[in-house]
């Protein structure tokens, strides 16, 4: 009988990968001799390529099934080609409640460019009927007072999702040829009878890529004029993804010039002679900047609000729906914990994206939203966070709640006056979900926020990795280390791994407090592997420790750390300060909760800090 290291050695699997198919059953003959599997000698490897994350065997007649939208935003070519999830009913909300301008905030990757394109096939005038791509959807249902709305109105579209650039020059060029483009895709404006030569010189100059900054700025009102002269209706006026460019400018130091330019951009075309409705998308409500000024007609819709809150996102039903579709039902659970979680008003939202990957991919569950692009945001959160915001993250990442109070209104620059906006900027980014919320006078909300999943949680992890990386705090060796020594009980090894960062931590530092410390030392852990369940500062025995690591399975010991901090101490008195707190672990019994829930094989860390030193006392 061979054990699961040996095994995984044979295989090419992780060890952890091997005990999850003894324990699913698929490897013959295996047996647990206490805590350990014990497998045959000829045991045969799965044949399933996918067995790490369960069992999912495409049957054949699902060739005949459609495709899932991966990175389609083409409504026409999404709704005919692949796997469609029907977000139509959000224009018979739009109808029933009239807005003039509504600005949908949401988080990158949860539909909003395709429901733009949507809206755009819906509402456009076209040469062809354009009617039969709702025909079989759940708008056409509702009635001819929304029937008789489509192909009626002349559309401007303009996404600006892709406009991602270091400077200011190849931003503003960049948009000039988005502006070239839409304008070309009104060509009946070149020869029409209806306009101004005036009219007719400037749609040349947009066309030929010609104009000036300053005419650039008045493009879009300059083309909503046009369009309402030609048609004798006024448009309506699309605009996805409004605030990309402008989060570049604050990360690349144009913010004043793109803040300067969509102020006037915006200011005319959204009024309400040449409009006949306006839609905006985007992650944050910029209304501090004055990038709307003027605009009284604009109603937003926000994380927030139970406006609209489930056409941005996949619902459950509409989750339970595919999974029945795609025959994988019994990965109800598992996409749960990983990809739900969001609160969009008082509704329970499914993140898209991952959704659609997790399943084309065979249902193996990887942090696919965070992939996507880089977390700029959640980088400048960690440049501008102070030791107490640091503390909260960790505690975040542990799955408890934090209170904070939301401002909607938000911008970048804020961070750097008012820190604790970060939880703000946070939650409309989609790292942060409200389980409970009270609105204040003021119009802000004091909240409860929590991380919503699995997959958020990784990410929390990578990027306060990734900063204490930049900051010199520790290196991927010794963080590796650590993962590494625990996947394979090398005690030894742990404590060696984790005298060396707190070394390289210290030594970076200036001294600090025990809570600092405290903080340290969860940014390491909480980077680890899904092995433990952390917990910190909870009552066990008769007292409360520091840290405690609940193993998910029986492989691996249980941990107990407590942590103590002295100024000035010499060395022998900070390795008797690291022999207290090994002894406390013992006479307080914090072992107690873990011996509660079956765990027997404990490690038991005392780790004493004085200024930039470190000494660390270890018993099993």
């Amino acid at each position: 009988m061979k054990d699961c290291k040996q095994i995984a050695a044979e295989w090419g699997l992780s060890e952890r990968t091997v005990s999850a198919l003894c324990k699913s059953g698929k490897i013959n003959g295996v047996r647990k001799a206490g805590r350990f599997w014990q497998i045959p000698d000829d045991a045969k490897k799965p044949s399933d390529g996918r067995i790490s994350s369960g069992k999912y065997v495409k049957k054949s007649e699902e060739k005949e099934k459609k495709p899932l939208p991966i990175g389609i935003s083409d409504y026409i070519r999404a709704q005919a080609d692949y796997y469609y999830v029907d977000k139509t009913m959000l224009i018979k909300e739009f109808f029933d409640k009239k807005p003039l301008v509504s600005l949908f905030t949401r988080p990158r990757r949860f539909g909003k460019t395709l429901n733009m394109d949507m809206l755009r096939v819906f509402f456009e005038i076209s040469d062809e009927d354009t009617s039969r791509y709702f025909k079989d959807k759940a708008i056409w249902k509702c009635g001819p007072e929304y029937r008789e709305q489509q192909g009626r109105y002349p559309v401007i579209f303009l996404t600006f999702k892709d406009v991602k650039f270091d400077s200011w020059k190849d931003t503003l060029d960049k948009i000039g040829a988005l502006l070239q483009a839409e304008f070309g895709r009104h060509q009946e404006l070149a020869d029409s009878g209806r306009l101004a030569e005036y009219e007719k010189t400037y749609f040349a100059k947009i066309i030929n890529g010609v104009a000036s900054e300053v005419e650039l700025t008045s493009s879009l009102e300059k083309l909503s004029q046009m369009l309402t002269k030609h048609y004798g209706k006024a448009p309506v006026i699309i605009i996805d993804e409004y605030d990309t460019p402008i989060q570049e400018g604050y990360s690349k130091d144009f913010y004043d010039e793109i803040i300067g330019f969509m102020r006037n951009f915006f200011s005319g075309a959204f009024k309400d002679k040449n409009l006949t409705y306006g839609f905006l998308t985007g992650i944050f409500r910029i209304a501090q900047e004055s990038i709307f000024s003027g605009l009284n007609n604009l109603t937003v819709n926000s994380v927030m609000d139970d406006e609209y809150d489930r056409f941005f996102g996949f619902t459950g039903d509409e989750v339970r729906s595919m999974l029945e579709y795609y025959d994988c039902m019994d990965k109800q659970s598992e996409m749960k914990k990983w990809y739900d979680g969001y609160l969009f008003g008082s509704t329970e939202i499914y993140n898209p994206w991952s959704v659609i990957n997790y399943i084309s991919k065979g249902c193996v569950p990887q942090a696919y939203w965070v992939n996507t692009g880089k977390n700029e945001i959640l980088e400048d959160v960690l440049r501008s966070a102070t030791d107490d915001i640091m503390q909260k993250l960790h505690s975040l990442i542990q799955g408890e709640k934090v209170v904070a109070r939301i401002d909607q209104n938000v911008v970048y620059r804020s961070l750097s006056e008012a820190p604790d906006n970060i939880y703000s900027m946070l939650l409309v980014a989609g790292y942060l979900k409200t389980p409970k919320k009270e609105l204040q006078a003021d119009g802000t909300y004091l909240c409860e926020v929590s991380i919503p999943n699995r997959e958020i949680a990784a990410v929390y992890k990578s990027e306060i990795l990734s900063h204490l990386l930049q900051i010199g705090a520790v290196t991927r060796t010794t963080a590796d280390r650590i993962a590494e020594s625990l996947f394979s009980n090398d005690y030894k090894k742990l404590q060696k791994a984790i005298a060396e960062y707190m070394d390289k931590s210290i030594s970076f530092f200036d001294a600090g407090t025990e809570g600092f410390y405290h903080g340290l030392v969860l940014g390491l852990i909480a980077l680890m592997d899904n092995q433990y369940e952390i917990k910190s500062n909870r009552e066990s025995g008769d007292g409360r420790y520091d840290i405690s690591l609940l193993p998910r399975e029986n492989q691996y010991p249980g941990i107990i750390m407590e942590l103590k901090w002295k100024s000035n101490l010499s060395e022998e008195k900070l390795e008797g300060l690291a022999d207290e707190a090994l002894a406390q672990i013992n006479k307080k019994r914090y072992d107690a909760e873990l011996k509660e829930s079956g765990i027997h094989d404990i490690m038991k860390f005392g780790i004493a800090f004085s200024g930039k030193r470190v000494c660390v006392r270890y018993s099993n």
